[in-house]
């Protein structure tokens, strides 16, 4: 993925309130539950940084996040980066309610492009990964938490 990409974005409608949304993206436990089960901490504050390893194939990703901006129940964002390889990444994820239900849209650019020879830093891969986290576990867990 290079920073002249064009963002990848990924929408998504869930039933649950957008109260119950904004706290499965900000809140560890829950966070834990859907996204990356080893999140230390999380907290929805600007200057918030969080580290932890994510596991593929034979390789590991030291990830670190970093808070950017925060409007509760409307956006949350922060920049990320990985130890031992190049690259970072900005994610935001913004929230609009639609009727008792809520609409997401996570948009993700590039800052500093990322190598292109590691396969999970293909273009295909960060959507895949995205639609698997917002249109699958995401889905699945508030339509276990909303009930």
């Amino acid at each position: 993925m290079k920073s002249a990409d064009p963002p990848v974005v990924v929408e998504q409608s869930f039933t649950a309130p957008i109260t119950e949304v904004w706290q499965a993206l900000t809140d560890a436990d829950r966070m834990r539950q859907w996204f990356f089960d080893n999140i230390p901490d999380f907290k929805p504050e600007v200057g918030f940084e969080t580290t932890f390893v994510v596991k593929s194939e034979s390789r590991q990703f030291p990830h670190h996040w970093k808070v950017t901006r925060v409007e509760p129940n409307v956006i949350i964002a922060y920049d990320w980066w990985y130890d031992t390889y190049p690259g970072m990444g900005h994610v935001a994820f913004e929230l609009s309610g639609k009727g008792s239900g809520t609409d997401l849209k996570l948009t993700m650019t590039v800052q500093r492009d990322f190598p292109d020879d590691i396969p999970e830093f293909q273009r295909e891969s960060c959507i895949g990964g995205w639609n698997y986290f917002l249109k699958d576990r995401l889905v699945q867990f508030l339509s276990v938490t909303s009930d």
